[in-house]
This record gives C-alpha cells, structure tokens and sequence, in this order.
C-alpha cells in the first residue's frame, strides 16, 4: 500500500520556492518567497478552485 503518489512537490530554488508538477515535468505557478505548503496540500488533494485562487493570492502578497 504506502502513501498515493504526489503530483505536485514544492522545491527550493534560488530566491524562494517553486511548485514542481511531477507528472507533466514543468513548474506551476510563481516564485514564491516561503515555502507554499498549504498551497501544495490543495493541488495534491481536492483542487478546489476557490481556495486555490485565495492560497496564491496569499502567497503571491507576501512575496511582494
């Protein structure tokens, strides 16, 4: 069994975090300063597009 494989995984990069999709081996998203763990949950679980609008807003707005 183990745990169900992950799309998306945030990596660090220079100057901050970047959010890596695994299955099409491209990043998503921006650059973002802390690492957008909350962000990456949503991806890899219910993809609620709300939620996902606010989180990156979110992350977005700290990163200026």
């Amino acid at each position: 069994m183990g745990k169900p494989k992950r799309r998306y995984v945030a990596k660090g990069v220079p100057g901050g975090w970047r959010i890596w999709n695994v299955k099409i081996k491209k990043w998503w998203g921006e650059l973002y300063e802390r690492q957008p763990d909350e962000l990456v949950d949503e991806l890899n679980g219910k993809k609620r597009p709300e939620v996902l609008v606010t989180l990156t807003r979110r992350f977005q707005k700290d990163k200026r």
